[in-house]
């Protein structure tokens, strides 16, 4: 029975039910981490022989001949920029190979942005009205930089198949002080969400006001399918933008940090000729060249896209199990009573989950008090603030199996007592 056909006398009773499991859960004093999307301990161990890769007695130069234990190559080496373009839909020479992190490369692009202007425009910290969409719920990473520099953002609502463009072109096309927008295209972080043809089409056809708006398009996860056998294509946005005329439009990102070793993978931007040319502009300034080494033993374990598909599905035996566990506690607490709804995701790191109530912070306030850690409410929102107090993001892959059940089972009872108060005025 839902909650919202129950007699105040059967809420009462309800919430005494779960508020007696909540105190059981408290005694048994719990410590456990649901917060970040990080990989854990076995999937790391899957990628243990990419340091294998090289040894002392390696050739170390790579296809072209440079040695990759000098300085050179600041775009990266040619095999590591085949391996990016075949995971990324593209081709070699639209990508520019970096460091260990995606994350850097947008901050150094935003940061090229925002002191010296984009491909012969005025930088942009002399707008003081700048602005940048946020897709929401979203990464709150993106957030979060977009907010160090001082950009107004901006929220864009998210549909079952990306954001809503109509939102979007409406405000690109009649406000130069937009200068961007964030996406994370396939496995959205946090909802999982895959971007239909349409919606790439239409981001591809985009008019703004603005001659150095941006799609900063972070690809993180589009190898990351649960299930291999139901993987879930999307279009080669660089391909789209150059046949709608604007192929300077985006920046592409993704890296192998979920793929081998977090913080310890090869990242990677992809974009126009003239966008490649104008990063190199700068990137010559702060660096010589990135870490060939990491790129060439990445590539000689993986080889091509062949053997990255074969790697993650390694990933994907390992990780559904916890994906399945949670939505499987979920629909057995929640199920029917329509206070909540959660996504299924096909893919990527998170579940995204919403209260009916506006309780999402007194949740995960009273998890914490029962020892279990989950992202705080408002962390999918721009400024930390969900305006519906709704949003939670579940990010099960980095505890084991059973700590996940306990900690699902706990945020069930969770947001049973905090609705329940809410609907009895407490």
């Amino acid at each position: 029975m839902q909650y919202s056909e129950m007699s105040k006398e059967q809420l009462m009773q309800e919430l005494e039910k779960n508020e007696a499991r909540l105190e059981e859960m408290k005694e048994r004093h719990l410590s456990l981490d649901l917060s970040r999307g990080k990989p854990d301990q076995a999937q790391l161990n899957l990628s243990m022989a990419v340091l294998d890769a090289l040894k002392a007695d390696s050739v170390t130069d790579s296809g072209n001949g440079l040695d990759c234990r000098n300085y050179g190559a600041l775009d990266g080496i040619p095999e590591a920029k085949s391996l990016f373009a075949e995971i990324l839909q593209t081709t070699p020479e639209h990508v520019f190979v970096g460091g260990n992190s995606s994350l850097t490369l947008m901050f150094e692009v935003m940061s090229h942005a925002m002191i010296d202007g984009l491909l012969g425009e005025a930088p942009q910290i002399f707008d003081a009205e700048r602005k940048f969409l946020c897709p929401v719920p979203g990464y709150d990473r993106h957030f979060g930089m977009t907010e160090h520099f001082g950009y107004k953002l901006i929220t864009v609502p998210m549909k079952n198949d990306g954001p809503d463009m109509d939102v979007v072109e409406e405000l690109v096309r009649k406000d130069p002080s937009i200068k961007g927008i964030w996406c994370v295209p396939k496995y959205a972080n946090p909802t999982g969400v895959v971007y239909s043809d349409e919606v790439v089409r239409r981001f591809a056809r985009l008019k703004p006001a603005a001659r150095d708006f941006r799609i900063y398009w972070d690809n993180a996860y589009c190898v990351h399918v649960l299930d291999p056998e139901n993987d879930q294509p999307i279009l080669d946005i660089l391909s789209e933008c150059e046949k709608a005329g604007n192929p300077d439009m985006v920046y592409e990102f993704t890296s192998t940090s979920k793929i081998s070793f977090a913080g310890g993978g090869v990242a990677a931007l992809a974009s126009s000729p003239a966008n490649l040319i104008d990063i190199k502009s700068f990137m010559t300034v702060a660096t010589i060249g990135y870490d060939k080494l990491n790129m060439l033993r990445h590539v000689r374990y993986f080889k091509n896209l062949s053997g990255i598909k074969n790697h993650m599905a390694k990933h994907a035996a390992l990780i559904r199990p916890k994906f399945e566990a949670v939505e499987t506690i979920l629909d057995k607490e929640l199920g029917g009573l329509g206070i909540a709804e959660w996504t299924t995701p096909a893919g990527g790191y998170f579940i995204s989950f919403n209260t009916k109530a506006p309780v999402a912070s007194n949740v995960t306030t009273l998890c914490k008090e029962c020892g279990v850690v989950f992202t705080p409410a408002g962390a999918t929102f721009p400024y930390g603030k969900d305006p519906a107090n709704s949003n939670i993001r579940i990010a099960p892959t980095y505890a084991v199996i059973d700590d996940i059940k306990t900690a699902t089972e706990l945020f069930a009872i969770a947001v049973k007592v905090e609705t329940l108060k809410n609907l009895l005025g407490k």
